[in-house]
């Protein structure tokens, strides 16, 4: 099939994020994929959720066992309704409601050689070893791909076997580098010099490249993949230029990926020679040895027809001593492994292998570190928690349900959390339970990833749908929805009272703003945080604790990209990135077709005059928007006419009249907008309008949407379009003459409105006025049939092409202009199976900071990494310590203290002569005033000086006043720990 044509067949609304992280071709091979998974408890379950929400094209479930009360305790498909039914059917309803575009059906009968023949892929889990011999020899038999996975307690294991001739198209799934060119030189070697700017270090040495979009050289553009040379001054040799065209400007050079070829072991080989990828020879015998638990553990059940009881000490021996009489392990098919079996490590093993937890099934490894024998005796209590309690006690599992836990976030990861913790039974006995906060509601495109959420469900809150769902996983569970959002603005809701209930908090976050202030939260409460995320097929779970680990902190990276926004001069007049064209055609987009419609309608309905509106303000939004029109659009052919006279406005006449203002041999006054410009604009053609798709696409689109702003019909056809072009005649250049923002460097290119200029607009605007509101378009990145991705991205690729700048495709523009972070279902699960892990932790009680881990993931590249969590860093000043979870507290006092009491209690406590004082960024008081301010401040209360100096009444319930100082005396680098003026 036609990789192109066959993408027409993609739901890419639905499958959007994943697309970004797979592409259409990959999509395309998933779709047509079919598979088979045997083992339906707990991972089994996870494994086929994960696969149908790809959106493989059948999957088949195979497992006739009955449904037992241990396995609540993990698959989530299954309830107490479902007992002693089949876990395969039980299960087959619940998974064809998460993605109807995947036939799930059931197979009863024996796994056989034919009905292996008959997929791509085959999933064994909480197999016997004897039966995953047998599929696995068939399926590398046959060249079918074999996986087996399974979980015992708190460690897992998992085998692939894709054949001896396995070839991975993209070994990282990262995208390719792309850079801009600033030069070409004619020799043996072409020397390439890149834009200043580009990311140079990021090219190796054999880099293979292909180049676009360059004028002049034209030889290169689209040439078979070339190897480079990087030289020490980041520049590229790229092979012989010599008989090549002269270079003149633009173009982008482009990494090439090459495929990875990976040869398997079949598993009868591997299972003597198993590969271990770990950081040190430590991890290597640790990573043995539970292997080798495995295969004593398959020994056992294979002479005892059970596994092991749980936290029975005859068992566990039993399973030691058949782990000691194994073969022993080799590093390669000759050299055997020396080092002797971690007898302990075992024996932990057996003795919790008959659990099963929720966060292992979703994510596969982890190292049992702490446990509760006494009561985890092998009592069948006919409990949805019997797998739990099997391997951390009934006791543990009465800590847990008596949490209250707060989520933040009801999107992909906090679907996953939500069903961790409804599946652990987190607050199934507090009468609060859980709180979910979420302000979003829920969209189609959520439906691949956020697996609690369904097509009926569309428009609804995330919050208030993840709460039902949840506790139809566990009908024990208490969960409140909040719909408020947790931020500055409702700390009146999720104040003092509120977080005095909470035990933990959870954070599922998109942005590191809203990241940035829970954690502020939880520091300012003391509570553990629990913070995971992911991008694309990488991922990352972390655990805060008061007082043993540090506290949350963004990455400066992070930071720096989402709170700085692009000079605006930058954007309108000097771009030098792809980016910078994107948010100057979102901005066209707002500007043309919301704006100036509300602007228009507000001037309707109000009767006011253009000169009570700001004038030159408004002139400036509204005459692009009325364009060559003098009077309303009447049917599509006057859509166009704008359109075309927009097109010729913003990339042709617009860059003449720049180049007029701002020649190539004038030296620009380095600012914020011009410092990294070395551009030289290029107006476009006239008529590549009608010759080349994208100029067309962009008259399509702003036709289109100027007709829907109207309330008038629009059209899809480009063919007749571009005939209607040939026929309009060509707009008066005077009458779109643009309008540049008045900044510093561009203000004698800035209009000067007149009363002449103000009377005709006025004139147009009354016309304009007369007949039905103008509908402002709100843009909206997920129906790909309303036009506004489509503006956006041919605006921004015309952009590129009047600046000389690598474009980027439509995928790329409506992933960045619509803020979208790629994501799989796979990442997401596996996060939240590691937040789930240190869960355990936190709720066990008081533990060293040895004891947690931070997990960071990239399963492109079969990466784990977990880590201890920094210690919080420890500031002095003079005799006082203090680290990030720590405040100076001020208790109540009867009568409350004045502001002078105040100051007198922290050097009388404290030792400390404060200079100034705040609340918020209100200044209470500093010692640099004149003696007659002090004297008016320092009797008030302090309560009353608060109200005085903010304006603002204090919150009913407020418990404690928050206040910053500082000190004489103090280092410049010193932040003292929070005032926590109590109430």
């Amino acid at each position: 099939m036609d990789a192109l044509d066959a993408s027409k067949l993609l739901d890419e609304e639905l499958y959007s994020r994943q697309l970004y992280v797979l592409g259409s071709p990959a999509m395309q091979r998933i779709q047509g994929a079919r598979v088979l998974v045997s083992g339906l408890q707990g991972l089994g379950a996870e494994v086929a959720k994960n696969l149908v929400l790809m959106g493989v094209g059948s999957l088949t479930l195979h497992d006739p066992h009955p449904t037992c009360w241990s396995d609540l305790a993990a698959q989530f498909l299954l309830s107490e309704q479902d007992l002693e039914r089949s876990r395969a059917e039980a299960s087959q309803e619940l998974l064809a409601q998460l993605n109807r575009a995947v036939q799930v059906v059931v197979h009863t009968g024996d796994i056989t050689e034919d009905l292996l023949l008959d997929f791509q892929v085959v999933v064994l889990t909480a197999a016997k070893l004897e039966e995953q011999l047998k599929v696995g020899t068939l399926c590398h038999k046959h060249g079918v791909c074999f996986l087996a996975a399974d979980t015992r307690g708190l460690v897992g294991q998992l085998f692939c076997d894709f054949g001896e001739d396995f070839t991975v198209q993209d070994p990282t799934e990262a995208e390719p580098l792309t850079a801009a060119i600033q030069h070409i030189s004619q020799g043996s070697p072409g020397i390439l010099t890149l834009r200043k700017g580009a990311n140079t270090h990021y090219f190796r040495d054999g880099d293979l490249v292909t180049f676009s979009g360059i004028e002049g050289m034209v030889e290169l553009n689209d040439c078979d993949p070339r190897s480079i040379h990087v030289r020490e001054d980041g520049s590229l040799e790229i092979g012989d230029t010599t008989t090549f065209s002269r270079y003149l400007r633009g173009g982008a050079i482009t990494e090439v990926k090459r495929p990875k070829t990976v040869r398997h072991k079949s598993l009868d080989t591997a299972l003597l020679q198993p590969h271990v990828v770990a950081q040190s020879s430590q991890e290597v015998h640790r990573a043995h040895c539970l292997h080798q638990a495995f295969c004593a553990l398959h020994k056992f059940q294979h002479l005892h027809g059970r596994p092991p009881q749980p936290w029975d000490p005859v068992d566990a021996e039993t399973v030691v001593g058949l782990a000691q009489d194994l073969e022993p392990l080799k590093w390669t098919e000759e050299e055997p492994l020396e080092q002797p079996l971690d007898e302990a490590l075992v024996r932990t093993v057996a003795l919790s292998s008959a659990g099963v937890l929720s966060p292992m099934v979703a994510m596969l490894g982890a190292s049992p570190t702490w446990v509760y024998p006494e009561d985890c005796a092998p009592v069948r209590r006919g409990s949805r928690y019997d797998g739990q309690i099997a391997v951390f006690g009934a006791g543990f599992q009465e800590k847990l349900s008596r949490q209250h836990y707060l989520l933040v976030g009801a999107g992909a990861i906090g679907c996953e959390l939500l069903k961790v913790f409804a599946l652990v039974g987190l607050g199934a006995r507090n009468s609060r339970g859980l709180t979910v906060v979420d302000m979003d509601h829920i969209e189609r495109s959520n439906l691949s990833r956020q697996f609690l959420f369904r097509s009926q469900d569309i428009g609804r809150p995330k919050a208030e749908v993840a709460a039902e769902a949840a506790r139809r996983l566990n009908p024990d569970l208490q969960v409140i929805p909040l719909t408020y959002p947790l931020d500055p603005t409702t700390e009146h809701i999720y104040g003092d009272n509120f977080f005095s209930h909470v035990d933990g908090v959870a954070a599922a976050l998109d942005s590191f703003q809203a990241r940035r202030y829970v954690a502020a939260r939880c520091t300012h409460y003391l509570k553990p945080l629990l913070e995971a995320g992911t991008l694309g097929t990488r991922g990352s779970a972390k655990v805060f604790m008061p007082h043993v680990t540090e506290a949350y902190r963004a990455p400066a990276s992070a930071t720096a990209s989402e709170d700085a926004p692009y000079p605006v001069c930058t954007v309108r007049h000097f771009p030098s990135t792809a980016e910078h064209t994107l948010q100057w055609a979102r901005d066209e987009f707002e500007g043309l077709f919301r704006l100036s419609a509300e602007t228009i309608n507000h001037h309707q309905q109000a009767h006011t005059s253009l000169a009570d509106m700001d004038g030159p303000q408004t002139l400036t939004l509204l005459k692009p928007a009325l364009g060559v029109l003098r009077v309303r659009p009447q049917n599509w052919q006057d859509c166009v006419a704008w359109a075309l006279g927009h097109w010729k406005l913003c990339f042709h006449y617009g860059i003449k009249q720049l180049l007029r203002h701002f020649p190539p041999n004038k030296v620009l006054t380095p600012t914020p907008c011009t410092h990294t410009c070395s551009l030289t604009p290029m107006p476009l053609l006239l008529f590549l309008v009608w010759l080349q798709d994208m100029h067309l696409l962009y008259v399509l689109a702003a036709a289109n949407l100027y007709a829907q702003m109207h309330g008038l019909p629009g059209s899809q056809d480009s063919t007749a379009l571009r005939k209607l072009l040939k026929l309009l005649p060509q707009p008066d250049p005077q009458q779109m003459a643009p309008i540049f923002a008045s900044n510093l460097e561009l203000a004698s290119a800035s209009a000067e409105f007149g009363p002449e200029q103000l009377k005709e607009l006025n004139k147009a605007l009354e016309v304009w006025t007369v007949g039905p509101p103008l509908k402002p378009l709100m843009f909206e990145k997920d129906d790909d049939s309303n036009f506004h991705v489509d503006f956006v991205a041919a605006a921004a690729s015309l952009r590129c092409q009047n600046y000389g700048i690598p474009p980027v495709n439509r995928a790329q523009s409506k992933r960045i202009v619509g803020q979208i972070i790629p994501a799989i279902a796979t990442s997401t699960a596996a996060v939240a199976g590691l937040l789930g892990l240190e869960l355990y932790k936190v709720v066990g009680g008081p533990r060293p900071r040895s004891a947690f881990r931070h997990s960071y993931l990239h399963l492109a590249e079969n990466y784990l990494i977990r880590y201890m969590p920094f210690a919080p860093a420890i500031q002095t000043f003079h005799h006082l310590k203090w680290t990030c979870w720590d405040r100076l507290k001020v208790p109540a006092g009867q009568p409350e203290r004045t502001l002078e009491l105040l100051l007198a209690y922290l050097q009388e406590q404290h030792g400390l002569r404060v200079r100034m004082l705040l609340h918020g960024p209100a200044v209470l008081y500093s010692a640099g005033w004149s003696p007659e301010k002090q004297a008016q401040r320092l009797p008030l209360r302090v309560t009353e000086l608060v109200q005085q100096v903010t304006g603002q009444v204090l919150a009913p319930g407020l418990r404690v006043l928050v206040l910053k100082l500082s000190c004489e005396g103090e280092e410049e680098d010193t932040a003292f720990p929070p005032l926590h003026y109590e109430l």
